[in-house]
């Protein structure tokens, strides 16, 4: 087995099962690449008659109790992290928040500081804030001195069909499922976000071996 290029965390948060499908892409994409790949959900948070006032919401809930939640062990062993989570008000939900706040202690000890960062999100509505809630998720990695990678148009799927180079999204019409051109977006920026982190490690890796060696 030839070892792996880096290390990605993909953690996010999906209370239907979008941000869900999208993360798995994402991590699709990025073990491809050649990656080690984590894919992680965080915790629930909300009240549960709130979750039950949905019942798709709580049907994914109950579907997704056993798959392996985030813990900040994920964060300080990835080299690179993607962050997805749906929209809410024009910025991320409130669950993805809660385990971000956890990450000071990381943040103190200067071990966030050089890793990858990428996001990605879905929407219910054309012009409910995919662009604001990816520029918000970022303001953690620009706060962590993390290197933020957006998605770009460098592929032709990006330039002429998925559109948006902030990152991978999804308007969710009428609760709709990510279809394969979000997907398609979202494993692209798996395997850019992975590119690019291993360039890093391995400029990385070099620097200390030289080092170590004067």
């Amino acid at each position: 087995m030839s070892t792996p290029t880096c290390t990605i965390s993909v953690i996010y948060y999906s209370s239907t099962g979008n941000i869900a499908a999208m993360a798995e892409a994402m991590g699709e994409g990025a073990a491809a690449a050649g990656a080690d790949v984590r894919v992680r959900k965080v915790r629930e948070t909300a009240p549960p008659e709130a979750i039950a006032y949905n019942p798709t919401w709580a049907e994914f809930v109950e579907a997704t109790k056993n798959d392996p939640e985030a813990t900040l062990d994920d964060v300080d062993w990835a080299d690179g992290i993607a962050l997805g989570s749906p929209t809410r008000f024009g910025g991320p939900a409130s669950q993805l928040k809660a385990f971000l706040d956890t990450t000071g202690g990381l943040w103190a000890q200067n071990k966030l500081v050089d890793k990858v960062g990428t996001a990605f999100t879905s929407v219910s509505t054309a012009h409910g804030g995919l662009e604001s809630t990816i520029l918000a998720i970022n303001n953690h990695f620009y706060h962590w001195g993390s290197i933020v990678v957006p998605l770009g148009y460098e592929n032709e799927h990006l330039l002429k069909v998925s559109g948006n180079p902030y990152g991978a999204s999804f308007v969710a019409r009428k609760g709709a499922a990510p279809d394969d051109v979000a997907l398609t977006a979202a494993r692209i920026q798996g395997e850019r976000l992975a590119r690019i982190t291993a360039w890093i490690r391995a400029g990385r890796d070099a620097q200390a071996g030289t080092e170590s060696a004067s």
